[in-house]
């Protein structure tokens, strides 16, 4: 999508649009992720899978039929709700069927699976929207998700209850489910339309932000007092190494989706890069975050070490995203490709190593739970990071109108280049022939795409912080049967103790 949105910006003629396009689908994704989690606890893991993998085909359709701005970004909110339920389950499952030791493994080949579709969809993305038609990155979907849907349904072989449709509908947190979705819901609202579609002080963005964190205090009154079986295990926010380590997680979330959204931009824009050429230039990112993604896999695997491969991430994404504050017009492609690489490296050692710092200091039996919760910090993350990342860049390409008219453009030209607007006319710098005006148009993206890389840096940098709280535990090797269903007997968890 990244590499395809600034032509379907300017096809729909909407700025908005390209925030919202990513911005809906990472919303949606993150305030259905817990409730997946638990819908899977009570009817199996199997045929909630298979439900979102049907979700995401049919809403595909929708996104790739959409004749309106406002229709594919309903598609997309739909979509997000379906990939909400396929990585928080497929994780899920995993944990669920290997030990905390063994599964670092199968996280690591999931996560060389996603960073192969990573390293692939821009490409796809780039070549659908140059060559054919964007709609086709959402056509590209049917048939993945068709191969998906029968394979799992032919093998996939996990501990599935018969739970009845009325026996499970009266088993799940309602209220804590309802409060939930409202308090992500307004909470990204009322900050994306912050600033751009409303102003900071309108009753809109206000009455949002206000009714969000009420439906926050209510999900927590829900999750302690009144549901029988929580959506959210609260506990985990008081423990200061999972609190910590659910920081770490923000910080990874909120800054590897920078990269990868807002690289293309910055190629499009500044570097002069064709939406397939983009594609190509982010491939070093994507390629280093497998590479370090299956080798954490493998060591964790071996030596049962997670807490230092959370530093050296930690390190190297800051050092990486720091250097991006240094691109500009004159970048070359060597510290293009050479930042990616040392971004890339560190992303790569953070998608599972939290995941494993977690579930080590829980039972067989919330390992399911914990996950869809940070599956939904990291998820929050993104979406934080899309939208915020979206209104530094709206609301500060204004302040650059005047050096555009400085260059002799036109005062319609400079508001179509500098305002709101600017992130849906990105293909029309390329028709910019005047040198003096090209240079200040490209200038200003890479001034606004400066300040976003020192905000993502700080965040980088933060998490270092955070990851200092972190304990180091020891892995169990013993794999405890997980049974999903409204009556499951409870098993014997195994204690997990700090390493001497």
């Amino acid at each position: 999508m990244a590499t395809a949105n600034p032509t379907i910006a300017s096809q729909f003629n909407s700025a908005s649009g390209y925030t919202w396009i990513g911005g809906a689908y990472l919303l949606a994704n993150a305030a259905s992720a817990c409730i997946w989690a638990k819908l899977s606890d009570i009817w199996g893991r199997t045929p909630l899978l298979l439900f979102a993998i049907g979700l995401f085909f049919l809403t595909s359709i929708l996104c790739a039929t959409a004749t309106m701005m406002s229709i594919l970004i309903v598609g997309r909110a739909l979509q997000g709700v379906a990939g909400g339920g396929l990585l928080q389950i497929v994780t899920i499952i995993i944990s669920n069927m290997f030990s905390v030791r063994q599964r670092s493994l199968y996280l690591g080949l999931m996560e060389l699976m996603w960073a192969f579709a990573a390293g692939i969809g821009p490409l796809l993305g780039g070549a659908f929207s140059q060559y054919v038609n964007w709609r086709w990155v959402f056509w590209i979907n049917l048939p993945v998700a068709s191969i998906a849907f029968v394979l799992i349904f032919l093998s996939l072989d996990v501990h599935n209850p018969e739970t009845g449709i009325v026996d499970g509908v009266r088993a799940i947190d309602w209220f804590g489910s309802l409060s939930f979705l409202g308090l992500t819901l307004m909470l990204l609202l009322g900050l994306n339309l912050g600033g751009v579609t409303f102003p900071w002080k309108s009753p809109q963005v206000i009455c949002l932000i206000v009714f969000g964190v009420i439906c926050l205090l209510l999900f927590i009154y829900s999750e302690k007092r009144l549901a029988a079986d929580p959506l959210m295990p609260l506990y985990i926010f008081t423990r200061v190494s999972s609190a910590a380590t659910l920081l770490v997680t923000f910080a990874h979330g909120f800054v590897f989706i920078a990269g990868e959204y807002y690289m293309p931009l910055y190629l499009q824009s500044v570097h002069g890069s064709s939406a397939m050429g983009s594609g190509i230039l982010v491939l070093p990112l994507v390629i280093m975050e497998a590479v370090s993604g299956v080798l954490t896999g493998v060591i964790i695997h071996r030596t049962g070490r997670y807490l230092d491969l959370i530093w050296i991430g930690l390190a190297f994404m800051t050092v990486g995203n720091g250097l991006y504050i240094n691109l500009s017009v004159n970048s070359h492609i060597g510290e293009i490709i050479g930042y990616q690489i040392l971004s890339g490296l560190g992303i790569g050692f953070l998608f599972q190593t939290p995941i494993i710092a977690i579930q080590a200091t829980v039972s067989q039996e919330d390992t399911a739970t914990v996950t869809a919760t940070l599956g939904f910090v990291r998820n929050m993350a993104n979406a934080f990071s899309v939208i915020i990342g979206g209104v530094v860049f709206q609301n500060s390409m204004a302040k650059r109108q005047d050096s555009l008219l400085a260059s002799g453009m036109s005062p319609s030209m400079a508001a179509h280049m500098s305002g709101g607007s600017a992130s849906a006319n990105i293909e029309s710098i390329g028709a910019i022939t005047d040198i003096a005006q090209l240079l200040a148009v490209r200038e200003a993206f890479a001034w606004i795409l400066k300040n976003m890389w020192i905000l993502y840096t700080s965040m980088s940098a933060l998490g270092i912080l955070f990851s200092a709280f972190i304990l180091r535990l020891k892995l169990n090797k013993e794999h405890v049967e997980t049974k999903t269903g409204l009556k499951v007997e409870a098993t014997p968890a195994v204690e997990n103790v700090p390493c001497v």
